[in-house]
């Protein structure tokens, strides 16, 4: 006999005995008891003689009893002749199952007689059973124990008859529990006592395959739990009974169905714990059985039975433990009897304690999402039967699914009692089935057992719990993390702890970290039992190594996690708790020799997402671990996970974790960080991990697959290389490149340079971080770094992977915008240039795409990229002095202007401009690339103009530019009389110009002078101009001479000989005639020959005369008079006639026109005196040819869910000065009556202000900034924000984008589907020709197009994070009006920006918006943590990109310069002059 097990059986002293009910005295001898009370006086007879008696007994009561004939009155009459036949009775029920009949027929005897407890009495029941039910209960009960007892040496087939025997009894109990209503206390007690009786004698022993306890386990278990429900709810247990089912309980826990059942009333019971002291406003814990918690439990009932059931187990952590577990008398008994057992806890059903454990923790974790209000439907089946079924390739080879009687169908209704309700709650029944059936045993007998705990697959099969995606938001009434942490804290901290390099088991002088709680009776725990001080334990078996149980303490440290980042703002948790929590995450983020991603890491990324952003005191110091384990998720490398872990969601997850300390390293600086375990001369400062945060970003980014987490890297990116930016223009940092040069600064965008950080050394502080490879300021890590290796690594994936997914080039593309924005002073020309050429090959790639793959994601792409390459070359314009640059982009512009180029393949003819046929590849492309060309010319290296940035056009109109002219009065401001001043015409269909003939007050020279202005697509823009013979630097000197006289002759003239004139040489008439000179008659032979000819010749003789004498008078008499006067020049001419000679030598006017159809195609004169000219060219000049957003700030104090208030706050001097800092880095304060730009609302914007005096001075207080006297403003050449912070309620009606017009009534500029007659060269080519015909543009007949998408842009700063939840976004909509809105704007629409200052000086963000096929535009990101150098571009560009992808996503938008183009032709149809080439001459000839 083994001594030491002798020892152990022998040793009293139990400390999981200790607790809440240490001061009651157990009922477990009575338990043990059981069995012998109920013993008949027939065993004094033997096997043979009772049998005999029994037979003839049972078998004339069971006839009475109404099964195979009909119910007779049972012949019992008095107390001793029913106590006698109970004596035969429970004999019965001890025979062997060879006796089936007779015990079946004990069986069916007890069930009717238990009927007597039951409202309505059977006949068949005895008179005195009737009269005393209680007492006979008790005894019947009693001797009910006898059936459940096991036999030995019997098969499977008698085995399952007993089984089915046994669940009648069952069933019988469970009826007489539920619907007596005369049960005494004490027969309560019998049957809690029986139920644990037969619990014990079946479930304690070690678990045997196939046995009647396999069979029944189950089902005893779920009855044991259920009647004591029952209990609770009717006759409360007293506290001895609840120590009893504690105590075996214990003994029963290498039994998996113990914990499922356990997690079955917990969860059952928390569920009506939650319901009540939350309410129904509390999201509800679904499980699968309405009606397991009886409907008469009163509330204190429920919880008390909650708190109580939470116990019964102990603490799940010594599931861990087969030495504890197996240290019951059964398992000691069994090793004592069989000599080849060295220890008990090698017994092989012990090989199921890593799943067990995995059971109960999953339970645990359940309840902790339920008081988060985070629990998912799917936990009811993962806590309960959820691992079960995937553990049979786990348990064993030999392990077999074995047929459970009775069938699993009638087991469920009998057992669990499913209500037809329970479908209804979203649970179908088809889900409990598993709660019984396809049971594996968790007994293996042979030797061959696993050597390994649960996989992965069963650890996180509950990820669906993890996914912070799927899972809902936690509640706003949630418990405190104290509370969470007091309940389920130390069985959780102690589960995380295990196999951790913390804890030392067997060193007595080592304190458990886990150990560390507070002060109070549960401070000693069971671990200060150490079995070492009885007997030393050999080695555990391979399969029950500490490391076998990672699956479970996976889920305890997820759910740890979870509690933690479930943390308020402003609550505090206790310390000791952060304490624990930061040991077991930085024993949990470890790193294996095999730089593996474990189970515990998984389970940490993925349930601390906000970890860092809840201002959790001393939380920085897991940085460098998260930092370590972050490296080896977003690795590229095939991990070992398990298929229930998507890759993506735990890239995401570090993704996410990442996003909230990339601004850490420059935020805290040369701050040293804590280490937790071990102390060192040398601790890591935050700057010093900037190098590695920057390199892992990158590699992440450049192996990303995922559209999602590649949006959310891009972010990032952007966040580092802004932040980096300002921090260096701030502190005035000057990082030199590296003297290898850009190539180096190339190639450490790729894989190269960083892989080596990720791959060297398991140890979170690696030689990395000491500093010793690292100098004062890395190189690699300045903003010029990041930008050049940003440029690179996007445009690279842009090209090569992320063309084809709109979302992911549309936040590369807004990336690149935004680096295009950002001016590092040492930026290299060369990587701006290559940036614009990447842009361009990018556009030409997605043009040159065939036409199946054209779409109208593809061509939103080529639309943003056109704007990205004009953002790039607007702010860096010394790109367009590179003769390449400049060709590339004019190429491209013309690609997608008329959809190919002029120069195409080497070897190719160049095709001119004028044939080429144009096909752009939609409307969208061609405008967007009109844009780019458009900025070349007038924008770049032009903007902001004169009138600043507030303006991209003149703000002279016809009224101030006449108020220069001296023949206006100055006081005059009406705008007809001013433009009958003009002449108004309209060139190509889209060019207007207003031609104003007189010369300005401030120029006295008499040239010819024009002032004109032009209203285009692009703005309006006005020039004088005048004609000059000379420059003017030559032309200052003036000379008019009234009478310059006569040059003076330097000689006299000649004299002039008399010539006569003759029409043939002298010589002639020396020629001799030929016969052919007489060929011709004379004139006197005609006449001869021809009287009418005669008659002819006679009177044209004397016409000739005639005119001799009158010429010969004329001059007679013009020698007689005087000489004749001298020539003088002409007057000066004051008056010119300016609109013709400027529209002739611009080329608008010809006399060479080949017909007039070709003419009135050039110009087209309108009619500037109609009614509505006026009007309509206001609505032109209202038209802003840049896009305008709006951006509406609110200020939430703590705890505010009144709009009303919200808005008010602006009004209170004492707003966070933080939140004044900020809404200053959105933008420059403007004066709204001065302001000619966007001002927030269409009433006050896009007008010429006249001088605008403030009448007191005011300070830029927040509350000035409401859009009625100043507002925030940013503008660049191609978009305008204004930032409103709204004080009060605009009472507005819903009207169109313009005070003037109706944009419905806009022409359509959209591309309508090709008839089934037309060719697509002919729709093209006729959209092409739009603006250069004067005839009016197609019209859709069932769409409009709409001149403005007034995207709701919504900046919450919050003080309290968590009341985001309960913003009313609804009612501030009526706050922010623009005049813009087309109809009712829905919430869900809206774009929200939380910003909550967190206490460390940062900020966190959170984005709410509409989830449509375009998604949220970056860089900001949901959960991203922001620093104050960087919050406000961010802020202002997400804002910016998320409107403009709004633009890009509808189908009815039009952009700003083609919205133009369509009101000029308009007016060209309503305003249009029937006018010929004559009269058009004839109407600029004459005076206005």
């Amino acid at each position: 006999m083994n001594l030491g097990l002798f020892n152990r059986v022998n040793f009293k002293e139990n400390t999981e005995s200790k607790g809440m009910y240490s001061e009651w005295t157990s009922l477990s001898p009575v338990v043990q008891r059981c069995g012998s009370e109920g013993y008949s006086v027939l065993d004094k007879f033997g096997v043979s003689i009772g049998r005999e008696v029994t037979i003839n007994v049972v078998k004339q009561l069971a006839n009475n009893l109404g099964i195979t004939q009909a119910a007779e009155p049972s012949p019992l009459n008095t107390d001793k002749e029913v106590q006698w036949c109970m004596e035969v009775i429970c004999f019965g029920l001890s025979l062997p199952l060879t006796e089936h009949d007779i015990i079946k027929d004990c069986v069916n005897i007890y069930c009717e007689w238990l009927s007597s407890l039951l409202p309505t009495n059977k006949v068949c029941v005895p008179g005195p059973v009737c009269n005393e039910p209680n007492m006979y209960a008790r005894k019947i009960i009693g001797h009910c124990y006898h059936l459940f007892l096991p036999r030995e040496g019997e098969g499977q087939d008698v085995i399952n008859r007993q089984a089915v025997l046994c669940h009648r009894v069952l069933r019988t109990l469970q009826q007489v529990a539920q619907e007596s209503k005369i049960l005494e206390m004490e027969t309560w007690e019998s049957l809690l006592l029986f139920l644990l009786s037969i619990n014990d004698t079946l479930l304690a022993p070690p678990s045997v395959k196939d046995d009647v306890a396999d069979q029944l386990c189950e089902r005893v278990l779920s009855v044991l739990f259920e009647v004591w429900l029952i209990a609770c709810a009717k006759c409360f247990p007293t506290p001895p009974l609840w120590k009893t089912l504690r105590e075996r309980c214990m003994n029963w826990r290498h039994r998996i169905a113990l914990i499922e059942q356990w997690n079955r009333v917990n969860l059952a019971l928390t569920a009506r714990v939650l319901a009540f002291m939350y309410g129904p406003g509390f999201p509800e814990l679904k499980i699968g059985e309405d009606d397991l918690i009886p409907a008469g439990m009163s509330n204190n009932t429920v919880v008390q039975a909650w708190y109580r059931f939470l116990n019964t187990i102990g603490n799940p952590a010594n599931l861990t433990k087969p030495e504890i577990i197996s240290q019951t008398p059964k398992f000691l008994h069994y090793a004592i009897s069989n000599e080849t057992v060295v220890d008990p806890c090698y017994h092989s059903c012990l090989q199921a304690l890593p799943l067990i454990f995995l059971k109960a923790i999953k339970g645990i974790a359940g309840q902790v999402d339920a008081f988060l209000g985070i629990a998912q439907p799917s936990w009811w089946d993962e806590v309960v039967v959820g691992c079960s079924t995937d553990k049979n390739k786990e348990i064993g080879s030999s392990t077999s699914i074995h047929s459970p009687t009775p069938p699993p169908q009638r087991r469920l209704a009998k057992s669990f009692s499913v209500a037809p309700s329970a479908v209804s709650k979203g649970m179908p029944k088809t889900s409990l089935i598993g709660l019984t059936s396809n049971r594996i045993s968790t007994v293996v007998q042979t030797a061959s057992a696993p050597n390994s705990g649960p996989s992965s697959t069963s650890s996180i099969s509950s990820l669906s719990s993890l996914n912070m995606e799927s899972r809902a938001p936690l509640a706003a009434e949630r418990a405190k993390c104290n509370s969470i942490l007091h309940l389920f804290g130390e069985w959780l901290f102690e589960a995380a702890f295990v196999g951790s390099s913390l804890v030392q088991g067997n060193d007595p002088d080592h304190k458990r970290p886990s150990s560390v709680i507070m002060e109070g009776p549960k401070s000693k725990g069971p671990n200060s039992f150490h079995m070492s001080s009885i007997t030393d334990l050999t080695d555990l078996p391979s399969n029950l190594t500490i490391d076998k149980y990672e699956s479970g303490r996976a889920e305890a440290l997820g759910a740890l996690c979870r509690i933690f980042c479930a943390k308020k703002s402003g609550e505090e948790i206790l310390p000791v708790y952060l304490a624990r929590f930061y040991l077991a995450v930085d024993q949990g983020l470890h790193i294996s020799s095999d730089r593996e991603c474990g189970e515990t890491i998984v389970s940490i990324v993925m349930n601390s997402q906000s970890i860092f952003k809840l201002d959790l005191e001393g939380v920085r110091v897991l940085v460098p671990s998260f930092v370590s384990a972050l490296e080896i998720v977003l690795a590229d490398k095939d991990s070992k996970l398990s298929p229930n872990v998507s890759k993506v969601d735990l890239r995401r997850a570090s993704i996410s974790i990442l996003l909230s300390i990339l601004v850490l390293p420059l935020h805290f600086q040369n701050i040293p960080i804590r280490e937790l375990t071990t102390s060192s001369e040398h601790p890591i400062i935050f700057l010093e991990l900037k190098p590695k945060l920057m390199n892992l970003l990158m590699n992440a980014l450049q192996v990303e697959s995922d559209p999602q987490n590649a949006h959310m890297l891009l972010g990032g990116l952007f966040l580092c290389v802004q932040d980096s930016a300002a921090f260096e223009a701030v502190e005035q940092v000057t990082q030199p490149l590296p003297e290898t040069g850009t190539t180096n600064l190339l190639s450490s965008a790729s894989d190269t340079t960083s892989t080596s950080s990720m791959t060297g050394g398991s140890d979170p502080r690696s030689d990395y971080f000491r500093g010793d490879t690292l100098c004062d300021v890395h190189p690699l890590d300045s903003a010029h770094a990041l930008f050049v290796r940003a440029t690179y690594l996007v445009c690279h994936r842009l090209i090569s992977s992320w063309k084809t997914d709109l979302n992911v080039s549309l936040a590369a593309l807004e990336l690149l915008s935004g680096l295009a924005r950002i001016h590092i002073k040492e930026s290299d020309a060369l990587e701006c240039k290559r940036a614009v050429k990447w842009l361009c090959d990018y556009i030409i790639y997605q043009c040159s795409r065939p036409p199946p793959a054209h779409s109208k994601d593809l061509h939103s792409t080529i639309v943003a990229a056109f704007h990205c390459c004009s953002v790039w070359l607007l702010e860096h314009p010394y790109l367009l002095r590179d003769k390449d640059c400049l060709t590339t982009v004019l190429e491209v512009a013309e690609l997608g202007v008329s959809g190919t180029k002029s120069v195409g393949k080497p070897g190719e003819k160049i095709k001119m401009k004028d044939d080429k046929e144009l096909k752009p590849a939609s409307m969208r492309v061609r405008d967007a690339a009109e844009n780019l060309l458009t900025s070349i010319l007038e924008q770049v290296g032009y903007f902001p103009n004169e009138c600043g940035p507030e303006s991209v056009s003149s703000l002279l109109d016809e009224v101030s530019l006449l108020q220069h002219c001296n023949s206006w009065a100055t006081d005059c401001s009406d705008q007809t009389l001013a433009v009958e001043r003009f002449r108004y015409f309209v060139s190509e269909g889209s060019i207007m110009l207003a031609l104003l003939e007189e010369p300005l007050g401030n120029d006295q020279d008499p040239q010819p002078t024009v002032t004109l202005l032009i209203r285009g697509p692009f703005g309006r823009h006005a020039w004088t101009m005048q004609l000059r013979h000379l420059p003017r630097h030559r032309s200052g000197t003036k000379y008019h001479a009234p009478s310059p006289g006569r040059p003076v002759a330097m000689q006299d003239n000649p004299v002039r000989p008399e010539v006569s004139h003759r029409y043939f040489p002298e010589g002639v008439d020396r020629v001799p005639q030929c016969k052919a000179d007489l060929a011709i008659p004379n004139l006197d032979h005609v006449l001869s020959d021809d009287a009418t000819a005669s008659e002819e010749t006679k009177k044209l003789s004397q016409l000739l005369k005639r005119q001799i004498a009158a010429e010969a008078n004329m001059i007679n008499n013009h020698s007689q008079q005087t000489q004749l006067q001298e020539c003088a020049p002409p007057p000066v001419c004051h008056e010119f006639q300016t609109s013709r000679l400027f529209l002739s030598h611009f080329g608008f006017l010809s006399l060479n026109g080949d017909n007039e159809n070709t003419f009135n195609q050039t110009l087209i004169a309108l009619d500037s005196s109609a009614a509505d000219f006026c009007k309509d060219l206001t609505a032109l000049d209202n038209m802003s040819p840049r896009t305008c957003d709006t951006a509406h700030i609110f200020y939430v104090r703590s705890g505010q869910t009144s709009a009303q208030e919200i808005v008010g706050n602006v009004n209170d001097e004492n707003v966070s000065s933080h939140f004044v800092e900020f809404i200053h880095t959105l933008g420059w304060p403007v004066v709204v009556k001065k302001h000619p730009g966007w001002t927030g609302h269409v009433s006050t914007s896009w007008q010429v202000k006249s001088s605008y005096i403030p009448s007191k001075q005011q300070n830029h207080a927040v509350k000035y900034y409401d859009g009625n006297s100043h507002v925030l403003y940013w503008a660049d050449a191609y978009s305008e924000v204004a930032f409103v912070v709204p004080s009060s309620r605009k009472n507005t009606s819903y009207q169109s984008a313009t005070n003037s017009f109706n944009t419905s009534t806009l022409s359509s500029w959209h591309e309508n589907s090709l008839s089934d007659n037309g060719s697509l060269r002919d729709k093209r080519t006729l959209s092409l020709d739009l603006d250069k015909q004067p005839a009016p543009p197609r019209r859709s007949g069932n769409r409009h197009h709409y001149s403005h998408t007034d995207t709701k842009i919504m900046i919450v700063w919050l003080e309290s994070y968590e009341d985001y939840l309960t913003l009313p976004i609804n009612d501030l909509l009526n706050y922010m009006e623009t005049g813009l809105e087309i109809g009712p704007t829905r919430i869900s629409d809206v774009l929200v920006i939380y910003l909550h200052w967190m206490a460390t000086g940062l900020l966190r963000v959170h984005l709410q918006g509409p989830s449509g096929r375009v998604g949220l535009a970056s860089p900001l990101v949901d959960g991203m943590i922001v620093s104050r150098r960087a919050i406000g571009p961010l802020v202002r560009y997400t804002a910016i990109n998320m409107s403009r992808r709004r633009r890009l996503d509808s189908d009815n938008y039009q952009p700003p310069h083609v919205r133009r183009r369509v009101k000029v032709q308009e007016m060209v149809q309503k305003y249009k002059r029937e006018m010929s080439q004559p009269k058009l001459f004839t109407y600029l000839f004459n005076n206005l």
